[in-house]
């Protein structure tokens, strides 16, 4: 395959600055390549990248991208981006190969001979699944992000060629179509950009934040990138005079520092404008001063130098030394009072620091360590083990999915167990989602929290430095309640998780009575011999016996037909038995549930909708949900209730009350000298002198709730009282 000379983008090195509009197109040789991982690798690493390069020329051979360019040139151009940040050469093998198995016929299998299984799975890692039908395009991009993020648990790389892959594709954007331009801008606004935020990697995400806001929002980005070229020239000398008077008195106390201003990047400066609620005249930090020292002795002496030369805004300090960023970032943040009178951001940090901060878990392959893991390697684990538990506890892959976008926007808030062990949370996390954080299994029995020795409840929001002691009981478990407590995608996958197990453990509980009543009906004993379940299964094509009765207990399967089938062939009579009677006629042997819309109540017409996964749900004739919901007439069943109806039915009544001390546990106590019990209650203040109040009582039939509804209304405290639908 001929080695001439291959059109791309060529991105400046990672130091140039950020807030700039993309690189240019240039012209780019295998050979520029090659001379940059000359820099840094063995010519016999450096030979195995050619020979990658080589067969990828050969696999895209005769393949052209959008814009009209031979394929070759896009992942030599991801190739290069990695080899900016001094990645190994498995890695720049890999990011040259990446496309191979997606795009053209070549197997993993020859991956794994020509150049190892290291590059074999690295390049599987970032191949997106494209062998299975998949419902929808959203669950397939689900999937392919689930199988991705499980290729990084297993190694980092994948990620970063992945990012670097998404990288030169935000930057060749504009050779598509403007609708596939804003789909794979707002993908990578979603959830590349901050998994680079996650993962440390400033330099990349403030990219992929920029080229996303530059194609979802044009004449923002333009008007904002217009603004601080106008406001560097004079910015600048303000910046340029801080810094000089900075480095001056560092030098006279005898501190080697290297002082330089930076610039936000532009989608950074928008957000901050969004947060505050402030125009662009008023940013005052647009531009700020960057201090790297040696030491971490050293971040503090400067930082006390520098508030003795500037008086600092108050409230504007943070520690991110002490206590790092949850993706490992780490440095002192301070606001002055700066030349001019005009406030500046200051920022210190010691080299390692910055090396991190800059490159993030890629700082590892840029920067050898001194052994060990460096801590955005072990950050990004710690991240990862928690999203390998969130991902084996979604029910499928858009739900992962879902849970990932939650955990990847964290505006963090710290707090302490009471060991003093430090949690990172998003802000506006709950006691809740703390006890999730600390472990599955005290989140599932959590019963409410303490901060100090206040008793909080699960509900309670976070703040920054609370001390938090989690109460447990075992008898406590998951509601579906629990899931507006929460905010993080491992506190929702857990209690979803538990929320589903519990629900098909009732349904094989349900199935086991329906199955029950059928067999007894039919004249057969409850009591199957092994070899007679092991038949039915076999009959039914079904593995496990529950899975069978929870088919019954949610309407997949009729009792009567699965009990039917146990009958011998001799088609002898069938023993009529008694049983107890049901609630509704004509449902008998199948799962019935009544509509939470309409909350149907003994004496109200019903009628009945088949429902896949719940059997027959109850409505009443009245009810506008269940008309929505019925696709055809062949769903409605004709249902009544039983003569012999017994048991307790929920019904909602709602109240509008006098504003009087003592009147909600009146109302309370009236409804229980009615036989009734109170299963929920609501309280709204309308205004300063009424309230509305929702209770859902327990009645027999209507004239049992009627009989309430007096009762109520005969109070001098309830204004008027009627019965809630929907």
């Amino acid at each position: 395959m001929p080695t001439t000379a291959v059109t791309t983008r060529r991105k400046e090195p990672q130091s140039s600055k950020v807030g700039r509009p993309p690189a240019s197109t240039g012209k780019v040789v295998i050979s520029d390549l090659i001379e940059v991982l000359e820099e840094y690798l063995d010519p016999k690493e450096v030979k195995a990248v050619y020979k990658a390069y080589l067969f990828g020329a050969d696999a895209h051979h005769g393949q052209h991208r959008r814009s009209g360019e031979a394929f070759i040139s896009h992942p030599l151009s991801v190739a290069l981006i990695l080899a900016d940040m001094r990645l190994d050469s498995p890695s720049i093998s890999a990011a040259i190969l990446h496309d191979v198995i997606e795009d053209t016929p070549t197997l993993r299998e020859q991956l794994a001979e020509s150049f190892g299984e290291d590059v074999a799975l690295l390049v599987d890692g970032v191949s997106k699944i494209d062998q299975i039908e998949f419902e929808s395009k959203e669950h397939a991009e689900a999937e392919n992000f689930r199988k991705m993020l499980l290729a990084m648990a297993k190694d980092i790389r994948v990620i970063l060629i992945k990012l670097a892959d998404r990288i030169h594709n935000m930057r060749t954007l504009d050779s598509l179509r403007s609708d596939q331009r804003k789909r794979i801008a707002q993908q990578t606004f979603d959830i590349y950009a901050p998994i680079a935020n996650r993962l440390g990697m400033y330099t990349w995400t403030q990219e992929l934040e920029d080229l996303s806001f530059q194609f979802l929002y044009p004449k923002r980005y333009s008007a904002i990138r217009k603004e601080i070229s106008k406001r560097r020239g004079n910015r600048k000398r303000v910046v340029d005079r801080s810094r000089l008077k900075i480095t001056e008195e560092l030098e006279e106390i005898g501190i080697k520092a290297t002082v330089v201003g930076r610039e936000k990047n532009i989608y950074s400066v928008y957000r901050k404008m969004q947060d505050r609620r402030v125009p662009m005249a008023e940013m005052g930090d647009i531009f700020a001063i960057r201090i790297i020292v040696n030491t971490v002795d050293e971040c503090y002496r400067v930082l006390g130098i520098i508030h003795n030369l500037y008086k600092p805004v108050p409230g504007m300090f943070k520690d991110y030394i002490a206590i790092p960023k949850a993706n490992g970032y780490q440095s002192l943040h301070t606001q002055l009072f700066g030349t001019f009178g005009q406030s500046i951001e200051v920022q210190i940090r010691t080299t390692d620091m910055h090396r991190v901060a800059e490159s993030g878990v890629a700082s590892h392959w840029r920067y050898k360590s001194h052994g060990g893991e460096a801590p955005p390697q072990i950050v990004a684990h710690s991240w990862l083990v928690d999203l390998i538990e969130t991902q084996q506890e979604s029910g499928n892959p858009s739900e992962f999915l879902e849970h990932l976008k939650t955990d990847l926007f964290p505006d963090e808030i710290y707090v302490f167990t009471p060991k003093g062990d430090i949690k990172k949370l998003p802000k506006g996390a709950s006691a809740l989602d703390f006890a999730y954080a600390v472990h599955s299994d005290i989140g599932n029995h959590c019963i409410g929290a303490k901060i100090g020795n206040e008793a909080i409840p699960l509900h309670h929001v976070l703040s920054n430095g609370d001390h938090i002691e989690v109460l447990t009981a075992r008898s406590a478990c998951p509601t579906p309640l629990w899931l507006h407590y929460v905010v993080t995608g491992k506190a929702r996958a857990s209690i979803r998780n538990y929320l589903k197990s519990q629900q098909e453990g009732d349904a094989v509980k349900l199935g086991r009575q329906l199955l029950d009543q059928a067999l007894t009906s039919v004249g057969l004993t409850t009591r199957l011999k092994t070899s007679q379940k092991i038949g039915l299964l076999k009959q039914l094509d079904r593995e496990d016996w529950n899975e069978l009765l929870a088919d019954i207990g949610l309407g997949r399967r009729l009792p009567m037909m699965v009990a039917r089938q146990l009958l011998p062939d001799s088609g002898a009579p069938l023993k009529k038995t008694k049983s107890g009677p049901l609630p509704i006629k004509g449902v008998e042997g199948m799962s019935v549930s009544y509509g939470r819309c309409c909350r149907p109540i003994p004496g109200d017409k019903i009628t009945g909708l088949f429902s896949v996964g719940r059997g027959i749900v109850i409505h009443t004739t009245t009810c506008p949900n269940a008309a929505k919901q019925a696709k055809s007439v062949e769903n409605w069943i004709s249902v009544q209730w039983s003569d012999e109806v017994k048991g307790e039915f929920a019904a909602d009544i709602r109240l509008e009350v006098l504003n009087r001390r003592g009147v909600l546990a009146q109302l309370a106590a009236l409804v229980a000298e009615e036989g009734s019990n109170i299963n929920s209650v609501a309280v709204n203040a309308r205004d300063n002198r009424n309230s509305t109040i929702r209770f859902t009582i327990e009645v027999s039939n209507r004239q049992h709730l009627a009989q309430i509804i007096r009762r109520l209304r005969a109070r001098r405290s309830v204004i008027r009282v009627f019965r809630a639908r929907g």
